[in-house]
């Protein structure tokens, strides 16, 4: 049997075609979400964080340490009494209150000044941020799936063109150019 490169081309092309409309939806998020892990050092992904100034009667705080009573009360106009889940002093005049999500309250005791810390999950990005903790083997499996049908892609991107233009001409370049730049960036560190 003889090999036709034409034919080849054109199997290319729609394997090519097919696969790219079938993963482009996962490379869009797969992209954005990983945009924004490598920001992680300032942007939170996986929430948001609203801080608010909050001023409470230091009154409620007698000479000692506060009862959880205190504290709910504290938590009233905020309405986070519900989501009291523990409290501490760090320092004699600070209070630290933890909350059912991940949401906290610091008071200075003595002027009754606060900061409330509001965390709420981003549900789209949050979500998509989550597909690079691997969330289980189901997740594995389709990774593997998509790293080689993005392996897929890429070769019969490499085999569609002919000539000057393809893998054996500027097509080519460009491809070593596509790998020396990660090598270059890892050689640097």
């Amino acid at each position: 049997m003889e090999f036709n490169a034409a034919k080849f081309r054109s199997w290319c092309r729609t394997w090519h075609r097919d696969l790219s409309f079938v993963f482009a939806g996962m490379f869009i998020v797969y992209a954005l979400s990983g945009i924004a892990m490598n920001h992680r050092d300032t942007f939170n992904p996986h929430f948001s964080v609203k801080r608010t100034e909050i001023q409470v009667d230091p009154k409620l705080f007698p000479k000692g340490k506060a009862t959880k009573g205190q504290v709910a009360r504290l938590l009233e106009p905020i309405g986070e009494t519900r989501n009291l889940t523990q409290f501490y002093y760090p320092d004699p005049s600070t209070l630290k209150i933890f909350l059912k999500g991940g949401s906290s309250v610091v008071v200075d005791t003595e002027s009754g000044k606060g900061v409330y810390e509001k965390l709420s999950r981003r549900p789209v990005l949050g979500f998509m941020a989550r597909l690079h903790y691997n969330p289980g083997k189901l997740w594995t499996y389709f990774a593997d799936a998509f790293g080689i049908a993005m392996i897929l892609i890429t070769l019969t991107g490499l085999s569609m063109l002919k000539g000057k233009n393809g893998f054996r001409g500027r097509g080519g370049i460009e491809f070593g150019i596509g790998i020396l730049i990660p090598v270059i960036i890892l050689l640097t560190f």
